[in-house]
């Protein structure tokens, strides 16, 4: 049962290891002058509404902008390699064998046991011995 348990904990570490280390995200930050106005996960950064606009469709005069936008890209680990176990040599794989055949023969099951008086049952009493013999216990 504790084997049991400790193989599920293990297993469970390591795929959320596994997950976090190959996953990828990114972190937008918004700022208007130097104050941060918002931070995103995920998604995209809420604007504060002073971002450049044109004065008119006919004319080319543009207002600067006071705001700017951060993009920070946390990327994952992408070189997993899958082997097979035909990518060990000999004596790997010879190892590997001997270590797993000794593991499973390390927990072998009692033998059954037998027990010879199993269904016996004892005589009936017809009468009371230790009251005809007058031998009380104290």
């Amino acid at each position: 049962m504790k084997i049991a348990l400790s193989h599920r904990i293990v297993s469970s570490v390591l795929s959320f290891v596994i997950l976090f280390s190959t996953m990828s995200f990114k972190v937008e930050k918004h700022y208007c002058g130097n104050t941060l106005v918002d931070v995103a996960i995920f998604t995209a950064s809420e604007k504060c509404g002073m971002e450049m606009v044109e004065m008119s469709s006919n004319t080319s005069i543009k207002n600067k902008s006071c705001c700017k936008d951060e993009v920070d890209v946390i990327t994952g680990q992408d070189d997993l390699t899958l082997k097979s176990f035909d990518d060990l040599h000999k004596f790997q794989k010879t190892v590997l064998f001997a270590y797993a055949y000794s593991y499973v023969n390390l927990y072998e099951s009692l033998p059954k046991q037998i027990i010879p008086h199993r269904d016996y049952s004892p005589p009936t009493l017809i009468k009371d011995i230790y009251i005809l013999d007058e031998t009380f216990l104290i």
